[in-house]
């Protein structure tokens, strides 16, 4: 199981996420994996900028909240007895992120190597807390550093696991704790590479491990607890009928995920597909709700679109060759290349056949390095006027419809499209796969939320 910053995010959290565990645990053996207090790793991530740039009385200042916030946690959740050592641990655990910070501030820079190990301080304090209030509560638990148990390449801030390494640190780790009826309380978003340099594990962090230690421990399940019901057919902030979807594919978790859906991550979804593990995504405040299921395939297959996301924080850059000197294909290439060599997500790429002019959906705050990159790689065809100057749309929108039940939907593009064009709202561009699992669209970020409900109401998903 793994719980969510809000799900931990104070001590009557904790004592929830405590039952949910010692419940699991008296049923069958039991993995928990934690995030970090909710906002404590913005803080954490703040307290460094400051350490940069030499600013020492804010970086004691927020170490004097951080210190203060989880000692109140500990003196809400353990008995006098045990509330000593607890707190002993949590200052060591802070005086680790302070040399770290003192480190940067004589430096006057922030290491990537450096913020990573400073920034799993959040996820240690947490499991702390967990381990240490079961143990009070009767359920033998144990906090465990990720950084011990998966290991990973040396990308740091964005690393990536090495199962096969990772499963032979679970079984050493991880088995005994199981065998003994110990339930392991993991660090989230964390692990270290085979020579022990800590790391992390990028967007989706701690929903990741917890699927790496599913999959290195052979779970019959995963679960995910969060502070909604479940995965949605659209945002109820823009969809009044939005409604709990009871079960839902990889393949659909995924799509949803990468194009905006405060779901699973998809790259948490990586290492359970193999071995088809399911997952349960469910709601620690509400834990009377279902939830949703997310497993290879669907028990009653569904016909249609089944949700529709959106993201707002994107911008739309266009390319054109402006002779018949290259092709669209090798500017197409090259684009490419440009975006790899900087990491950047294409969100959704369209293309036209005649004039060889393409544009490509990334999140806003990728655009600088991008426009940066493209204009380095293409430098010689702008020069040589090959190519149009690059325009750039940050005023759009992407809309993503997905249902595995769309393959062979005759009409049913149509019908969004239609319904799209109601609302007077101007498709900009249009992408869907080959797989026909998700339309995408780019709109005016004005008639996002127009666009949305009216391909919800057309494709009725909220019935």
């Amino acid at each position: 199981m793994k719980f969510g910053g809000s799900s931990m995010g104070s001590a009557d959290r904790i004592r929830v996420a405590a039952q949910l565990t010692a419940d699991q645990q008296s049923q069958r053996p039991t993995a928990v994996v934690v995030s970090a207090m909710s906002k404590v790793t913005d803080l954490l991530l703040d307290t460094l900028r400051h350490a940069e740039n030499n600013d020492p009385d804010a970086v004691a200042q927020n170490l004097a909240t951080l210190r203060s916030r989880h000692h109140a946690t500990a003196q809400n959740l353990l008995p006098a007895a045990l509330l000593e050592a607890t707190l002993g641990e949590i200052d060591s655990i802070l005086a680790e992120f302070e040399r770290i910070a003192k480190g940067m501030q004589l430096l006057g820079d922030r290491p990537s190597r450096s913020v990573d190990e400073a920034i799993a301080v959040g996820e240690r304090l947490s499991a702390l807390l967990l381990a240490a209030y079961l143990n009070n509560q009767g359920t033998p638990a144990a906090a465990v550093n990720a950084a011990r148990v998966i290991v990973t390449d040396a990308v740091f801030g964005n690393a990536t696991p090495l199962l096969d390494l990772t499963r032979k640190k679970a079984a050493e780790h991880l088995a005994p704790l199981l065998a003994a009826q110990v339930v392991p309380i993991l660090t989230g978003f964390n692990g270290a590479t085979a020579d022990g340099k800590p790391t992390t594990l990028g967007r989706g962090g701690s929903d990741f491990s917890a699927s790496i230690v599913a999959y290195a421990l052979d779970a019959a399940e995963l679960w995910i607890w969060t502070d909604v019901d479940g995965i949605m057919s659209a945002d109820p902030r823009l969809v009044h009928n939005a409604k709990v979807l009871a079960e839902v594919t990889y393949a659909e978790a995924a799509e949803l995920a990468y194009n905006g859906a405060k779901v699973l991550h998809p790259r948490t979804l990586a290492p359970l597909v193999e071995k088809k593990i399911p997952v349960w995504s469910k709601n620690s405040f509400n834990t009377a709700a279902p939830g949703t299921y997310i497993a290879p395939s669907l028990t009653s297959p569904g016909q249609g679109a089944r949700a529709v996301t959106s993201m707002a924080n994107v911008a739309m850059v266009s390319l054109e060759p402006a002779s018949a000197e290259v092709t669209g294909t090798r500017i197409m290439a090259r684009a490419l290349d440009a975006l790899a060599m900087v990491g950047a997500e294409v969100l959704t790429f369209s293309s036209s056949s005649y004039r060889q002019s393409f544009c490509f959906l990334i999140r806003q705050d990728e655009l600088p390095l991008v426009l940066q990159a493209l204009r380095e790689t293409l430098a010689l065809e702008i020069e040589h006027g090959y190519l149009r100057p690059i325009e750039v749309d940050d005023n759009v929108g992407l809309i993503a419809v997905v249902g595995e039940g769309m393959r062979g939907s005759a009409g049913l593009a149509g019908r969004i499209f239609t319904a799209v064009s109601r609302e007077q709202v101007n498709i900009i561009a249009i992408a869907q796969g080959s797989s026909e699992l998700t339309i995408n669209l780019v709109v005016p970020r004005h008639g996002v939320e127009k666009a949305v409900k009216a391909i919800h109401a057309e494709c009725r998903m909220g019935d």
